[in-house]
């Protein structure tokens, strides 16, 4: 269960200029919202992800997770994986094994091929699990993952928990 202190500053604001959102705002169900930030993946000094804008899910608990449309996505570094999971929200989720300098991540990336009406959006972009490549930035952040791996969530400076996703957290 981890959070993240809100440093006092007089605009408000989060160290990286963003304002504070905290994960227990955010609505349930979740939305989908456009953000014109760069999005970057890389692991092993390869670029997966270099975009100029994405979207992002937000979740009552969780920190976003960014989806990224396919044109910004080095999809020739996939493999499909047998993974399948189903979201009540957006639908049927189906994940790659990303091949990456030698390097073999499994299940890291997902999609939603035929997403519910409520995530239409969502067709065609590709989301990543932070914590199984090296780095994942918003704009010129580097992320940290929530912990554990059932949430594919981003953390940044300005989003405050706690976050779920640790054991003993599944069920808040």
């Amino acid at each position: 269960m981890r959070s993240r202190p809100r440093p006092d500053r007089r605009d408000g604001s989060a160290p990286n200029g963003k304002a504070f959102e905290s994960v227990w705002d955010y609505p349930r169900p979740p939305v989908c919202e456009q953000v014109e930030w760069r999005i970057r993946v890389v692991h092993a000094g390869v670029t997966i992800v270099d975009a100029s804008r994405a979207r992002r899910v937000l979740e009552t608990s969780q920190p976003p997770a960014y989806y990224v449309a396919a044109e910004h996505v080095d999809t020739a570094l996939f493999v499909p994986a047998e993974r399948r999971t189903m979201c009540e929200w957006k639908g049927a989720a189906s994940y790659v094994d990303i091949h990456a300098a030698g390097a073999v991540l499994q299940g890291a990336a997902w999609t939603y091929p035929t997403p519910t009406s409520g995530f239409a959006e969502l067709v065609d972009h590709w989301a990543f699990y932070a914590q199984e490549v090296d780095e994942c930035w918003v704009d010129d952040e580097r992320v940290s993952s929530n912990d554990g791996r059932f949430y594919g969530g981003w953390i940044t400076e300005n989003v405050t928990g706690p976050f779920k996703g640790a054991p003993g957290t599944l069920h808040w």
